[in-house]
């Protein structure tokens, strides 16, 4: 599974994102983190081997999340589905 690492200032969470390649939230996501400055790192899901998509799958289920992209888990507990500002500001301290 290929998982690229963003640099940025804010690191005091491990911030992860399954993403789709061609998505436009997912997009909106990314660039929400780089103009926040937040370190993260993601996966595009559709890029991945049918073998990691099943792994991510699981993944995220079995944390109580549901399969929409962007998926976001914060410190490898809290899901977010979708590209939810309120709930990314909230899990990681952006003010």
């Amino acid at each position: 599974m290929k998982y690229i690492k963003v640099p940025g200032e804010k690191s005091d969470h491990r911030v992860l994102m399954y993403a789709i390649s061609t998505c436009m939230w997912c997009k909106r996501a990314k660039q929400f983190l780089n103009d926040h400055n937040v370190e993260y790192t993601y996966v595009d899901v559709d890029l991945c081997t049918p073998e990691d998509r099943e792994t991510i799958r699981h993944e995220i289920l079995a944390r109580g999340g549901r399969l929409v992209y962007p998926a976001i888990l914060v410190d490898d507990r809290v899901v977010i589905n979708g590209f939810q500002t309120d709930k990314i500001r909230e899990a990681i301290g952006i003010e």
